[in-house]
């Protein structure tokens, strides 16, 4: 990931170790590796691996809150009907 400002560089390190962004990273890991092994995703396949009830609202890394969605679907802002951020 490029950097713009040196002192982004130094601090991100820092960031990603923090033990509440592992825990969430390996949630997101373990939501992968549950699709990929039901042949729903592949390495470098353009989608992603959704969790219906995000992390951050108390969702679990469970089948039935996971879902298969388009990455620019899913990294997007939502939308309303005229394709303006909600």
């Amino acid at each position: 990931m490029p950097y713009k400002n040196p002192a982004d560089r130094a601090s991100y390190p820092a960031y990603d170790q923090k033990p509440d962004v592992k825990k969430k990273r390996a949630a997101r890991n373990k939501a992968r590796a549950m699709l990929e092994r039901e042949g729903k995703v592949h390495k470098g396949d353009g989608k992603d691996v959704d969790h219906k009830t995000p992390l951050s609202k108390g969702g679990k890394t469970t089948r039935s809150n996971l879902r298969v969605k388009n990455a620019g679907d899913n990294r997007s802002y939502p939308r309303r009907s005229d394709h303006s951020i909600k």
